[in-house]
C-alpha cells in the first residue's frame, strides 16, 4: 500500500483492499532465485558470455553456508522453510515479534542482528520499512560483515542505505548484493 493515496481513494469512494499473503510466495521464490544467482555468480557469467568472455565460476554451495534472515514473517519464514529443505548448513534469524516453531531444530536459531551480520555468508531482509528499519544497514553494519557476505533485499527500499551499499561494493567490503527494491523507483543511481 506504500504507493496508494489512501486519503484520495477514500474521498473518491474507492475501496482499497490489503492482501498481504498474495505476493508472499512470489517474493519467496524471487529471494531463493537471487540467493542462488549470487552464490553461483549466474549474473556475472551471463553478462560475460554476452560479451564473448568465457570464465567458469565455482561459487559456493548452499549446504556450506550460514544464512541470516532479518524478519521471519510471511516471506522470511517461507524462505527459512525452503533453505531447510535444501540442506542449508545453518539459518540464523531475527524478528522482534516472531519465534519460529522450527527453532527446536539446531539448524534454525534465533540470533541478535549483530551476530547475524558477523557470521552469515548470506543475509536476506524481510522486514517492513518503518522508523526502526530505515537505514538498518549502513556502512557501520557492513563493516561488521564478512568480506565475502552476500546481501539480498526483496523487502523494501530504504532498509539498506543505497549510498553505503554502493561504497561497500566498490571498495569490496562485501562480495555482492541482489536488490529488488529501492528507496525511489524507478531506480536511478550508483
Amino acid at each position: 500500500l506504500d504507493s496508494v493515496d489512501l486519503i484520495e481513494a477514500e474521498r473518491l469512494g474507492i475501496v482499497v483492499s490489503y492482501t498481504p499473503d498474495a505476493p508472499a510466495p512470489a517474493v519467496t521464490d524471487l529471494t531463493m532465485g537471487l540467493i542462488y544467482t549470487l552464490l553461483r555468480k549466474v549474473h556475472v557469467s551471463n553478462i560475460q558470455l554476452h560479451q564473448g568472455k568465457w570464465h567458469r565460476y565455482m561459487g559456493k554451495r548452499l549446504s556450506d553456508c550460514t544464512i541470516g534472515i532479518i524478519g521471519a514473517g510471511r516471506v522470511g519464514s517461507q524462505v527459512i522453510i525452503n533453505l531447510q529443505a535444501l540442506g542449508c548448513k545453518r539459518i540464523l534469524y531475527n524478528d522482534k515479534k516472531v519465534r519460529l516453531k522450527a527453532e527446536n531444530n539446531d539448524r534454525v536459531v534465533f540470533a541478535e542482528k549483530e551476530e547475524i551480520y558477523k557470521i552469515s555468508d548470506i543475509i536476506s531482509f524481510h522486514v517492513p520499512l518503518d522508523l526502526e528499519t530505515k537505514n538498518l544497514i549502513t556502512i557501520k553494519e557492513i563493516k561488521l560483515m564478512k568480506k565475502d557476505v552476500l546481501l539480498v533485499n526483496t523487502a523494501r527500499g530504504g532498509i539498506i542505505n543505497e549510498r553505503d551499499l554502493s561504497i561497500a561494493l566498490q571498495d569490496k567490503l562485501i562480495a555482492g548484493a541482489a536488490i529488488d527494491v529501492y528507496e525511489d523507483e524507478p531506480y536511478s543511481g550508483e
